[in-house]
């Protein structure tokens, strides 16, 4: 028997109150804020009205996101959007529509990386955040986490020309392996443990714990090095959080100057080791610190961040974009959650 009308609310209705998150976030993101950065993407001009017209840029979007709350590749988030009820709800689909293959997906997301949109569309939706009444508080907590990428297999040589920002002889006359090569990762160590890949870099302000400066470079790249970058002057307490690593005379200088308050991790060396005051005060500030390792925490366990199967850091830095972007998303959900909980309480 055909299923009807009734039937079909009914297992949505069902799927929400088992716990699907996507109605909410449906409900609380402002979807068509996003629409006049993304109609860039459709702007040039066709030559005939003969074809399929392309899908709208929002529902694209919004593939997109669920691609990355959910960590998918492109062929199964088209094939989940055709299976599942709520992935067909989320983006406002019937079974009977037509939903956007692996490949229109993959063009959708070149789109936004050539157009260099992902960063515009994060800080459109902290435009939302601040509508919210979620503006950045409590401070800032600076930290990077390493994205691994697939490794190359090339030869010392090869990897010697790549660092020095050369072609290695003999791959353009291979296109077919050339593509398959990320010449802009990078090797770097981590507690004794290699890894090959990319950096997300990020602030978080310590009220919310939501991500409200990000930026994105090779595994090799020092943390430090991306320091004044991620500052944000918009964060209603001055105090600033960080590892060691970020740490140096010159940076606590020009933050007393800048009318900041370092709460960066004291640094020991091998000719002077932390005295007692300083260990304690690395010990306080710990416990701070580590609301932005709550944050890396969610996204390798949640979206899967571990390894992004992309080639070259323009593609990575889109991937990487919409984890934060989508971590954000979350996050609003839950506070938004939260404190309606907390008013009806």
């Amino acid at each position: 028997m055909q299923p009807s009308f009734f039937d079909h609310e009914d297992r949505l209705a069902k799927l929400e109150k088992l716990g699907d998150p996507l109605p909410r976030l449906n409900s609380i993101v402002d979807w068509q804020a996003f629409r006049p950065l993304l109609k860039v993407i459709h702007q040039k001009q066709r030559k005939s009205s003969a074809g399929r017209k392309p899908h709208d840029v929002t529902l694209m979007f919004k593939m997109l996101v669920l691609q990355s709350l959910y960590n998918l590749s492109d062929d199964q988030t088209e094939y989940q959007v055709r299976d599942r009820l709520s992935f067909q709800r989320f983006l406002g689909l019937t079974p009977e529509d037509t939903v956007p293959d692996a490949k229109t997906l993959w063009l959708f997301r070149e789109q936004l990386a050539r157009h260099g949109l992902i960063e515009k569309l994060f800080g459109r939706f902290d435009e939302q955040l601040w509508q919210s009444g979620l503006m950045p508080k409590g401070g800032q907590i600076i930290d990077a986490s390493l994205v691994n990428v697939p490794k190359n297999r090339n030869t010392r040589d090869e990897n010697k020309q790549i660092k020095e920002g050369s072609t290695p002889e003999g791959w353009d006359e291979q296109p077919t392996m050339k593509r398959q090569k990320d010449e802009d990762a990078r090797w770097t160590k981590k507690h004794g443990r290699s890894h090959y890949g990319y950096k997300n870099h990020i602030n978080v302000d310590k009220q919310h714990k939501l991500i409200r400066r990000y930026a994105v470079t090779d595994a090799s790249v020092h943390d430090s090095q991306v320091f004044d970058e991620l500052l944000d002057d918009e964060n209603g307490n001055r105090s600033i959080w960080a590892d060691s690593a970020y740490r140096s005379e010159a940076r606590e200088r020009d933050l007393r100057e800048r009318g900041y308050k370092s709460r960066i991790h004291h640094k020991g060396t091998r000719r002077r080791e932390l005295n007692k005051q300083e260990q304690e005060a690395n010990l306080r500030r710990s416990r701070i610190r580590a609301r932005v390792e709550h944050v890396f925490g969610d996204q390798r366990t949640r979206q899967g961040n571990i390894l992004v199967r992309t080639k070259g850091k323009i593609r990575a830095a889109v991937k990487i974009g919409l984890m934060n972007l989508t971590y954000n998303m979350r996050r609003l959900e839950y506070l938004l959650r939260t404190q309606s909980a907390y008013c009806m309480g």
